[in-house]
């Protein structure tokens, strides 16, 4: 809660979100995580955020880049293992029934990943896609 000033000069407490709903915020999220099994806890917030959001009735676009990247490929979600924390394959099949999932251009071809190699669902764009995503009126970026 935030402090805002009351009449008479006190300090009340005020909640910004307080009766808002989710749809009346008209807002969007564009994540993007650079981080995979190297930083399981990171890696595995963004995709728990994204779920959570879409959950919520958040638009979500997904961005796989760095070592997140091999998870556009089949079977790799499930590799993934953070103890206490939902798993990844379920995470990343609600972002793809629901929201949107990019891997980048650049972090594909360093790794040899072609159109090809990933789940159904997953599209492969590049910079100038992301910039115009997080970009774009009522966004919110966010980066793990």
């Amino acid at each position: 809660m935030v402090p805002k000033p009351s009449g008479g000069g006190r300090v009340a407490a005020w909640d910004p979100f307080a009766g808002a709903r989710v749809a009346d915020m008209a807002r969007s999220l564009v994540i993007k995580v650079t981080a995979g099994a190297d930083a399981p806890e990171r890696c595995n917030q963004a995709f728990n955020v994204a779920a959570a959001a879409l959950a919520s009735g958040v638009p979500v676009s997904l961005w796989l880049t760095g070592e997140s990247s091999w998870f556009a490929l089949p079977g790799r979600a499930a590799e993934f293992d953070l103890p206490h924390a939902a798993p990844l394959t379920d995470l990343l099949a609600a972002v793809l029934a629901a929201g949107r999932v990019t891997l980048c251009t650049q972090c594909a071809a360093r790794r040899e990943i072609t159109v090809d190699d990933v789940i159904d669902g997953v599209r492969i764009a590049g910079a100038p896609t992301f910039v115009e995503e997080a970009t774009a009126e009522g966004v919110q970026a966010l980066v793990y």
